[in-house]
């Protein structure tokens, strides 16, 4: 018989576990220090199974109205059984009782689907890598 998910919000969490789902979940990934991401969140949601971190979600605020959906994560043993969505419904819901009215998200092209079955819809935004060089400024006029 297969054990049942727990999905919880803000329930304890370690770095290790998060580098463990991340090494699962994301090729390439690098193991790193997840305290100053978890001290800067508004919430978070897991999920888990027989004790086990199977799903992950963070969420960040700007304070006010605004929060960011980031890190949206799922063992691939359990995806393709509606768990990432329950993640970030869960979260949109935290976040709604703390005060958010917007939940944003970033994402690329192949993930659109799974973003508008969360409940997203596709606005105009704009991204910056602070990793490259700006162009530099022409004259004002």
């Amino acid at each position: 018989m297969e054990t049942a998910r727990e999905i919880e919000v803000d329930g304890p969490l370690t770095g290790d576990e998060l580098n463990v789902l991340f090494r699962a979940g994301w090729p390439g990934h690098q193991d790193t220090d997840f305290s100053p991401v978890l001290a800067r969140s508004l919430l978070r949601v897991t999920a888990r199974r027989a004790g086990r971190l199977v799903g992950y979600v963070n969420v960040v605020g700007d304070g006010g109205v605004h929060a960011f959906l980031l890190d949206t994560t799922v063992h691939p043993d359990e995806r393709r059984q509606g768990l990432g969505i329950t993640l970030v419904r869960a979260a949109a819901g935290a976040a709604r009782q703390r005060g958010a009215h917007w939940l944003h998200v970033d994402f690329e092209p192949h993930l659109t689907a799974f973003h508008e079955r969360c409940g997203f819809r596709s606005t105009a935004a704009g991204l910056m890598n602070l990793n490259e060089p700006l162009a530099p400024v022409g004259p004002l006029g």
